[in-house]
C-alpha cells in the first residue's frame, strides 16, 4: 500500500441479482454507481485514475482491519503537519519558536477552497503544482536561514547564485573534498526529497478534502473568521508574530520583489560608477604628500567593532590594543582610528576590498562584476598611476585572480606561491606570522627598492576559528613546517562548534592572534617611510556579535612621520590602535575619495 494513495480498485463486475434473488434492474447504473463510491459511500477522487478510489476508511478484518485504518488517519495528520509546516515555518532560525507555529495561514485556507473547487484533471494538475510550489518554497526557507545566519540577511535569487559555489569552496577548504562532495550530494537528496513530499502530501490532502467536501468547506470557514479576526486585533503568537499567518505569501512576494529590485540595481550602479572625481586626475597630482613612503592596507578578517565593544570580547581585545599602543608609541609610531561601516556582514570579504579600493558600495555580486570589468579609478591602481610599485599578498585565494590586473597590482602571491610548508588552520591556510614575514622578505626587506604600495589580508581570524595558531618567534617560522605540532594540539573544529561560548572565545583568541602579529610585525620590521593601514572587512557572524549589532569595523592609520597624521587632522578621528564610541563613522565606500583628496594636490574637492 503507497503511504500516500492507499487506495483500492472497487469490484467492477455488477450483480445481476438484487439479495432475494430478483433481477437488477440496470446492471450499468449499478457499476458507475461502483465507480463513483467507495465501499463506506466516500465519493471517488475525481484526480485519480478511472475505477481508483481513495479510501482511508476502516478496512474490513480481512485487509488487515484496524491496522490499516490508523496508519491511514496517521499518514493523514503528517500530510497536514508537513503541508502546514512548510506554510509558516520561519526564514531565520532567531524566529522558531513555538509560538511560532501556532497561526492560522490564509495561503492553506485559499489554497484548500480552489482545490475544492476545481474537478477532475485540473485538480490534479493544481494540487501538484502547489506542491511542487510549497516544496521550492521550503528550500528557499532553509537557505534563507542559512544566510542569515551568517550573513544577517536573507538570499537574493539572482544575485547570490554565486556564493553557492564559494560555499562549496569554504567546505572544500574547511573539512576537505570527499565532505564538501558529501554535503553537496546530501543538499541535493535533501531538495528532491522535500519537493517530493510536499507534492504527494498535498495530493494526499486534496482527496481527503475531496472525500469530505461539506465538512471541509465548514472548517475552511470556520478558520477563515478565526483568521479575519486575529488579523483585525493583532493577535500574536508570540512577540512579533501575528497569529493571522501570512509567512508564505509574504516571503514569495519578498523574493520576487527582490528580482525585480536586482535587475534595476545594475543600472543603479552603471550609473554610479560613470561618476568619479578621480577619473582625470594627473599622475603628478595623485598622493603628493605620501612620495616615497611605503603604504601597506592591511584587512584583518572578521575584525569588527564587536570586537572591542562587546563585554565578551573588549577587555582582552582591547589589553592587546593597549600593549600596542604603547609599544608601537616606544617605537616611534603614532596612530589614530575611527569606523567605517562595511557592505557586507559575516561573509564576502571580496566585496568589503572592493568597496574600500574602489570607492562604490559593492554590497552583491552583479556589482563587484561590473566593478572589475570597468575602468573606474581603485585606490591601488592610483598608486600605480603615480609610480608606486603595486603588490597584493592574499593567502586565501587558492585560484586565478583576474580581477588582479583590473585594481592595478603588479605582484600578487597567493596560497600557491607563498610558500608555506605547514598545515593549514581551519579554512586559513597559514598563519598570519608567517603571512607577514614572506611579503617582509619578498618585498618589505629588499634593499634598494623603490616604494610601493601593499594590500595583506590576515586570515587567521576566519570563520571557523579552529584550530588557531600560536604566536611564536620570528626566526622560528621559517617555511611553517613548525606548526604542525600546534595545529594538531590546538582545539578543533568538531569540538569547538558543539558549543557556542567557545566559538565566540576561538573567534576573539582569533582576533588577538591577528592583532599581535601585526603589532609585533611593525615593532620589528617597520621603517620611517612605513604608512599602516588597518581595517576589519566586516563583522563576524550574527552567531558571535548576537542581536542586531552594526556593520561597522574599525580603521586605523598607523605611521612614524607625524606629518602624514597631521594631513588627516581634519577627520576627527582618534588618537591611538582603538576608535573610542564616539569615534567617526563612514560608509566604507567614503574612504577613497577622502584619501585621495587628503594626501593629493588637489585638496579643494568637497565631497
Amino acid at each position: 500500500m503507497s503511504l500516500f494513495t492507499n487506495s483500492r480498485r472497487p469490484t467492477t463486475e455488477a450483480s445481476t441479482a438484487t439479495p432475494d434473488g430478483s433481477p437488477a434492474e440496470n446492471p450499468a447504473a449499478e457499476g458507475a454507481a461502483a465507480h463513483d463510491l467507495a465501499a463506506d459511500g466516500a465519493p471517488a477522487d475525481p484526480a485519480a485514475p478511472d475505477g481508483q478510489v481513495v479510501d482511508d476508511a476502516p478496512a474490513s478484518p480481512a485487509d488487515g482491519g484496524g491496522r490499516r485504518a490508523v496508519l491511514a488517519r496517521v499518514i493523514n495528520a503528517l500530510a497536514l503537519l508537513f503541508v502546514l509546516f512548510a506554510l509558516i515555518l520561519p526564514n531565520d532560525l532567531n524566529l522558531i519558536t513555538p509560538g511560532a507555529f501556532l497561526r492560522v495561514p490564509v495561503e492553506g485556507l485559499l489554497g484548500a477552497a480552489f482545490l475544492l473547487l476545481l474537478r477532475g484533471r485540473l485538480r490534479l494538475i493544481a494540487a501538484v503544482l502547489m506542491g511542487v510550489g510549497l516544496g521550492a518554497l521550503s528550500i528557499v526557507r532553509v537557505i534563507d536561514m542559512g544566510f542569515f545566519a551568517v550573513l544577517a540577511r536573507p538570499f537574493d535569487p539572482v544575485l547570490d547564485g554565486n556564493l553557492l559555489g564559494e560555499a562549496v569552496g569554504y567546505l572544500n577548504t574547511s573539512i576537505g573534498r570527499l565532505g564538501a562532495i558529501g554535503a553537496v550530494i546530501a543538499a541535493a537528496v535533501l531538495t528532491i526529497a522535500v519537493l517530493t513530499l510536499t507534492t504527494l502530501a498535498v495530493l494526499r490532502l486534496t482527496r481527503l478534502l475531496v472525500r469530505h467536501e461539506a465538512t471541509a468547506f465548514r472548517g475552511i470557514a470556520a478558520l477563515a473568521v478565526v483568521w479575519v479576526t486575529c488579523a483585525a486585533l493583532g493577535a500574536q503568537s508570540a512577540p512579533g508574530i501575528p497569529t493571522a499567518s501570512r509567512a508564505a505569501a509574504g516571503l514569495a512576494y519578498h523574493h520576487a520583489a527582490q528580482v525585480r529590485a536586482s535587475v534595476r540595481d545594475e543600472q543603479e550602479f552603471d550609473r554610479q560608477a560613470a561618476v568619479d572625481p578621480f577619473a582625470s586626475t594627473p599622475a603628478d597630482q595623485l598622493l603628493t604628500a605620501l612620495r616615497g613612503k611605503d603604504v601597506v592596507v592591511t584587512f584583518v578578517e572578521s575584525y569588527g567593532r564587536s570586537a572591542i565593544e562587546d563585554p565578551e570580547f573588549a577587555p582582552q581585545v582591547n589589553a592587546v590594543l593597549d600593549d600596542g599602543n604603547r609599544r608601537l608609541a616606544a617605537a616611534g609610531y603614532a596612530a589614530k582610528s575611527g569606523f567605517l561601516t562595511s557592505p557586507v556582514y559575516g561573509s564576502g570579504s571580496w566585496l568589503a576590498h572592493a568597496t574600500f579600493l574602489s570607492g562604490l558600495w559593492v554590497d552583491n555580486q552583479q556589482r563587484y562584476r561590473t566593478l572589475t570589468s570597468s575602468n573606474r579609478l581603485t585606490l591601488s591602481r592610483a598608486f600605480h598611476r603615480a609610480n608606486w610599485d603595486t603588490v597584493a599578498v592574499q593567502p586565501g585565494t587558492n585560484r586565478a585572480w583576474p580581477e588582479g590586473a583590473y585594481y592595478g597590482f603588479q605582484r600578487t602571491y597567493n596560497d600557491g606561491n607563498l610558500g608555506y610548508r605547514g598545515p593549514g588552520f581551519g579554512w586559513s591556510p597559514m598563519p598570519d606570522q608567517y603571512t607577514l614575514l614572506h611579503f617582509q622578505n619578498a618585498e618589505y626587506g629588499k634593499p634598494n627598492r623603490p616604494p610601493f604600495m601593499a594590500e595583506i589580508d590576515l586570515t587567521s581570524s576566519h570563520i571557523p576559528w579552529a584550530p588557531l595558531p600560536q604566536f611564536i618567534d620570528w626566526k622560528d617560522v621559517g617555511d611553517g613546517s613548525v606548526y604542525g605540532p600546534i595545529a594538531a594540539h590546538g582545539d578543533q573544529q568538531d569540538a569547538v562548534w558543539r558549543d557556542p561560548e567557545r566559538v565566540r572565545a576561538a573567534y576573539r583568541q582569533s582576533i588577538e592572534y591577528s592583532l599581535t602579529s601585526l603589532f609585533s610585525y611593525l615593532e620589528k620590521y617597520g621603517n620611517d617611510n612605513l604608512v599602516m593601514i588597518f581595517l576589519g572587512d566586516h563583522q563576524p557572524i550574527p552567531l558571535v556579535t548576537g542581536g542586531n549589532p552594526s556593520r561597522d569595523v574599525p580603521i586605523t592609520i598607523v605611521a612614524k612621520d607625524r606629518q602624514v597624521l597631521d594631513r588627516i587632522s581634519g577627520w576627527g578621528w582618534q588618537d591611538g590602535l582603538k576608535p573610542g564610541s564616539q569615534a567617526p563613522v563612514w560608509p566604507m565606500s567614503a574612504f577613497r575619495d577622502r584619501f585621495l583628496t587628503a594626501f593629493g594636490s588637489q585638496a579643494s574637492r568637497t565631497h
